[in-house]
């Protein structure tokens, strides 16, 4: 059995920014579904929300998925801050390295991405949609 796990992140009003942002920054395909798309007001979304994301796919490869949605005014509660976490090999840093570069747009930092006390390279930020990302690239392999 093949198990995925994918980060699901809500917004009020922004999914569809925030996602088209997500991918310029990671490529991949993106498929959006709006409120209108599967029926507006009759599931109880008010006029001023019927254009928002439902559920969006950001596909950027077989392991890596991101999700989000709008939170529409009728469903009870907020949306909640998301933190993603994003980890690669030293093989991939090039492409991490581009990621956090396009994630950092915008972004509040709340540490550059540099060396760790444990060897790797960590960084932590808050992109402008308010989802916090956290970046681990290992460091090289010790030596046998």
């Amino acid at each position: 059995m093949t198990a995925y796990l994918s980060p699901y992140i809500n917004w009020r009003g922004q999914a569809r920014e925030a996602m088209e942002f997500y991918h310029s920054v990671f490529g991949g395909q993106l498929d959006v579904m709006t409120f209108a798309d599967m029926g507006g007001t009759a599931m109880g979304v008010a006029e001023a929300e019927v254009d928002w994301v439902m559920h969006s796919a950001l596909t950027v490869s077989d392991s890596f998925v991101l999700m989000g949605a709008d939170h529409p005014g009728h469903v009870p509660g907020e949306p909640v801050p998301a933190q993603v976490s994003l980890a690669g090999a030293a093989e991939d840093e090039d492409t991490l390295r581009g990621w956090w570069a396009g994630l950092s747009d915008g972004a509040t930092i709340h540490e550059e991405l540099s060396q760790a006390p444990w060897g790797d390279t960590f960084g932590m930020l808050v992109d402008r949609f308010g989802t916090n990302w956290l970046m681990n690239i290992s460091g090289p392999a010790p030596a046998e």
